[in-house]
């Protein structure tokens, strides 16, 4: 075995919560994150040590997904949740920019995108700041940016338009930065 077992439940509360973001069902999370760590454990030869093992693992945990999701589709869903607070949402980017569409502020220099993206406590902060993300916007995003889901997948997903996705992934997009601002960026010397 090319891991040591005890990784993964290492692993575990970062995979449930990243799971339980995409299908908004802490029962369907914990399923998907079982199902991914039986796969790792019933194939350990698999793991051929070319990426990291965490990598590996949230690699088999996005296919788990997509087929929960996939799932999903056929079946009846009681409850539509809706993102409380959009209005709020819309007014604090609407506070970034002018009339004529520019950012009140210079966007400030971030330094090497390299050597941030080396130091683990990066993506502690990048973890905490999707997570104050109102809960359709942040499942947006992490549909585009990690599931790496097309347009029209994530728009069939969750039954929304395509404008209506890119304004989403837009406020995603502009939220994320300011609190990477505010929260890493503006701690960095």
């Amino acid at each position: 075995m090319a891991f040591d077992p005890s990784q993964l439940e290492t692993l575990r509360p970062q995979l449930v919560r990243f799971a339980a973001l995409q299908l908004r069902n802490d029962a369907l999370a914990e399923d998907a994150v079982s199902e991914t760590i039986l796969a790792v454990l019933e194939h350990p030869d698999r793991f051929q040590q070319q990426s990291s093992f965490k990598t590996y693992v949230i690699g088999i945990l996005k296919h788990k997904l997509l087929d929960q999701l996939r799932r999903g589709k056929r079946e009846v869903q009681l409850l539509n949740i809706d993102d409380d607070g959009e209005r709020s949402d819309a007014e604090m980017i609407d506070a970034l920019f002018t009339s004529t569409g520019h950012a009140v502020e210079a966007a400030p220099s971030w330094g090497n995108p390299d050597q941030t993206l080396e130091r683990k406590e990066f993506f502690d902060i990048l973890q905490l700041c999707i997570d104050k993300l109102p809960a359709k916007t942040g499942r947006i995003f992490m549909m585009r940016e990690w599931l790496e889901l097309d347009t029209e997948a994530i728009c069939k997903e969750l039954d929304i338009t395509a404008a209506n996705a890119w304004v989403l992934l837009y406020r995603a997009r502009a939220r994320l930065r300011e609190c990477l601002q505010l929260n890493w960026f503006g701690t960095q010397s």
